[in-house]
C-alpha cells in the first residue's frame, strides 16, 4: 500500500471518528437534557451513533492492519 493510500486511511479514520463523536454528543444530550419527554428519539439516535462507531471501528482496523502490512 502506498503512502498516500495511507494517509487517505488515516483521514477516513479521523473523520469516522469526529462522526461517531458528533453522535455520541447528541446521545449524551438527549439522555442529560431531554429524557424522558423526547423517549422516541433514543431508538434512532441510538442507532445511528452505534453505526457511527462501528464505522469508526472498521475504519480503525483497516488503517492499522494497511500500518502493519507498510512496516
Amino acid at each position: 500500500m502506498s503512502e498516500d493510500e495511507l494517509k487517505d486511511l488515516e483521514k477516513e479514520v479521523r473523520k469516522c471518528k469526529r462522526v461517531a463523536s458528533e453522535w455520541a454528543s447528541q446521545l449524551h444530550d438527549l439522555v442529560e437534557d431531554r429524557l424522558p419527554a423526547a423517549y422516541a428519539e433514543l431508538p434512532g439516535i441510538a442507532q445511528s451513533t452505534f453505526d457511527a462507531c462501528k464505522a469508526w471501528a472498521e475504519a480503525e482496523a483497516r488503517f492499522k492492519a494497511a500500518s502493519q502490512e507498510a512496516a
